[in-house]
């Protein structure tokens, strides 16, 4: 049986809403470098994660944070430790953004010694 091109269409459009659902919880300045520095160390407290995304402040990066617990990408845990520490980690359903990250970094490095090349 073959797939006219109505079938095709809907089918773009499934793929379409999807990159949009994804670009809707990822978007933004800094969440894909968030994630990032997580996804490298495995664990990092928020004075980690702003050393490690320059240019964030310390109120942009909490409520960034948020949205990433909220969409179930990031999980925040708070340490019985004085003073108190809070420590993010990913979750599993944000470890499968891994890849993502992996190849993002790899196109970066990639791309950045293109245009220098150039």
């Amino acid at each position: 049986m073959e797939c006219g091109l109505e079938d095709y269409q809907k089918g773009h459009k499934k793929e379409m809403m999807a990159v949009q659902d994804s670009m809707d919880v990822l978007s933004g300045k800094w969440k894909i470098a968030i994630i990032s520095s997580i996804c490298y160390y495995n664990k990092r407290r928020s004075s980690d994660i702003l050393n490690d995304v320059s240019g964030i402040s310390n109120k942009m990066l909490s409520q960034e944070l948020k949205e990433l617990e909220l969409n179930k990408l990031v999980k925040r845990t708070v340490l019985d430790t004085k003073p108190i520490t809070v420590q993010y980690v990913l979750t599993e359903h944000g470890k499968t953004l891994q890849t993502i990250i992996i190849n993002l970094t790899e196109w970066g490095i990639k791309h950045r010694k293109k245009i220098i090349e150039e």
